[in-house]
């Protein structure tokens, strides 16, 4: 009696995929053959005859309501059927504030970047340095959302300085834009939660012992962002870190620093502590 390397039933399952597959793939041949025929149903496009104006009118009503999806396709729709002239021009800005909206930051930073290169003296160029300084500005993770980061020394804020270069380049570009007194604002923001991300990582380090790692990090907030708020909270660190290191003279220095530029210090002793709202 022949034996079969595999139950029986194992055959014909196998026998029926192949059977399945096979039935798949001659459907699959019929469809392309019928599509190349021109005999299946052509796929409508409803804005096959709109013209780009209205074309434009329609997406950016969709924005306008919030449905920034629809915004999208239509916009990129306007620009593939109308490559040029104004409305084009102005799709591609929308797409990327409407991708921006959506959370969709490489695609937005991709349109205004797309925008600069191809139109760059465009009387609107100024916004779209300014939209790429708004995709990657987080306002929640600027001065206060680091500090709650549980590993800090893992996570670099690129987003952060890529926004600072991004309303740098317009304050540089175009001091008279619209925008570049909000940009300066933003850059201000921007430098100390920065500074303050070099503190925490300081802090960080610190509490687990590891102070000259401590020292070096809350050096480098000093020197690459002198004048900021969050100096107070590095030179506290300094100091504590040069206390344990042994290094008297330096924790001395560091402590007239830090009375002689923030008087009242709430890490100078005998002084009172500030108001929680205060210390921000």
């Amino acid at each position: 009696m022949l034996t079969l390397p595999y139950p029986l039933s194992s055959v014909r399952a196998r026998a029926g995929a192949r059977n399945s597959l096979v039935r798949r793939l001659a459907v699959l041949v019929v469809v392309i053959v019928l599509g190349g025929c021109g005999l299946l149903p052509e796929v409508k496009d409803e804005f096959a005859t709109y013209s780009a104006e209205r074309l434009y009118k329609t997406a950016h009503d969709a924005m306008s309501e919030g449905n920034y999806t629809r915004a999208i396709k239509l916009f990129e729709a306007l620009e593939s059927r109308f490559p040029y002239g104004r409305y084009a021009q102005q799709a591609i800005l929308e797409t990327a504030y409407a991708n921006y909206r959506v959370g969709e930051t490489a695609a937005a930073i991709a349109a205004s970047d797309r925008f600069i290169r191809t139109y760059p003296n465009h009387p609107n160029v100024d916004y779209a340095y300014y939209l790429k300084g708004l995709v990657n500005f987080r306002e929640d993770q600027g001065l206060i959302g680091y500090v709650y980061e549980l590993d800090l020394s893992e996570r670099e804020p690129k987003g952060m300085r890529d926004s600072f270069v991004a309303f740098k380049e317009l304050v540089v570009k175009f001091p008279e834009s619209r925008y570049a007194q909000d940009s300066i604002e933003r850059m201000k923001y921007l430098t100390n939660s920065l500074a303050m991300y070099e503190v925490n990582v300081a802090r960080y380090y610190y509490n687990r012992g590891a102070y000259v790692a401590a020292v070096n990090r809350a050096q480098g907030a000093l020197v690459f962002y002198p004048r900021t708020p969050a100096n107070e909270d590095a030179l506290d660190i300094l100091a504590k870190s040069y206390d344990v290191l042994g290094l008297v003279q330096l924790r001395e220095d560091t402590e007239a620093i830090l009375k002689r530029t923030f008087p009242d210090s709430r890490y100078i002793a005998g002084t009172p502590p500030k108001p929680w709202w205060k210390l921000w």
